[in-house]
């Protein structure tokens, strides 16, 4: 399956945050959009959800214009993972994953014994099947982030479109989240959609890379290719060196700040 966004400009009323933007994104692929605050991929994630109407262009999944799916048939081929979700009610894991499910369910309906399956599936594949009777608001910040992922996972659908999945995180819950988005896309031939502050995140696990800049200028390639000193030092001021990390130094990169002249 294909995602496309073909010359799409979105905003809200006559303001175009977003102008005449393409990509494609095929299932078994990770794109990572980077950009700074404000710069308008929130609202590309809104259009690409069906949430606002574009001002101009198409986006389409398998030549089909989502503007004319049902949101109801939208929701079983995209997923979509927010930064953080505080639910109400002090629901248990397992019945967050499971309202995953709903686009599947008739009206007035509730979950069945399968819709229950596929969910306690969705925990296992991210590993996290012993958090199935914990109260979801009582879990950790990298445990909550990985249901929200579940509860994705539970629609069945062909693209997760995620918004910085490692926001707020430990270390080590940034990397779990980043793990398991890697397993994602190489086991279960998900296409993942995601937006990211951290060129190291869109380093280490982008399959390519989207940066947008002031003025609308947009670049779409590899990591490699677009995330460049040149460009991090325009777009957010700082100074930084890429350096290849590894055995032989065999292509893996990462950012480090450049030391600062205090004197």
């Amino acid at each position: 399956m294909i995602l496309e966004v073909k010359n799409v400009s979105c905003g809200y009323g006559t303001r175009a945050v977003i102008s005449d933007l393409s990509l494609t994104v095929r299932c078994g692929e990770s794109l990572c959009i980077l950009g700074p605050n404000g710069i308008g991929k929130t609202t590309l994630f809104k259009a690409m959800l069906g949430f606002i109407k574009l001002q101009s262009g198409q986006i389409l999944l398998d030549e089909e214009d989502i503007s004319r799916c049902e949101r109801r048939n939208l929701a079983r081929k995209v997923g979509y993972v927010p930064q953080a979700h505080n639910p109400p009610f002090p629901f248990k894991v397992i019945e967050v994953v499971t309202m995953g499910r709903t686009a599947h369910l008739s009206f007035f309906s509730s979950p069945t014994r399968q819709d229950r399956e596929i969910a306690e599936e969705a925990l296992q594949t991210l590993g996290i099947a012993q958090l199935k009777d914990r109260i979801y608001t009582q879990i950790s910040g990298g445990e909550r982030q990985l249901v929200l992922i579940a509860r994705a996972l539970a629609q069945q659908p062909a693209f997760l479109i995620m918004d910085e999945p490692t926001a707020n995180l430990d270390f080590g819950n940034q990397i779990k989240v980043l793990n398991q988005i890697k397993k994602l896309v190489r086991n279960e031939n998900l296409g993942v959609i995601m937006t990211t502050h951290f060129p190291n995140d869109a380093f280490y696990c982008a399959s390519k890379v989207a940066v947008i800049e002031r003025g609308n200028a947009f670049r779409i390639g590899t990591a490699e290719e677009v995330i460049t000193e040149d460009y991090l030092k325009t777009v957010y001021g700082v100074d930084v060196q890429i350096i290849s990390i590894g055995e032989n130094h065999d292509g893996r990169r990462v950012c480090i700040p450049v030391a600062a002249d205090c004197g």
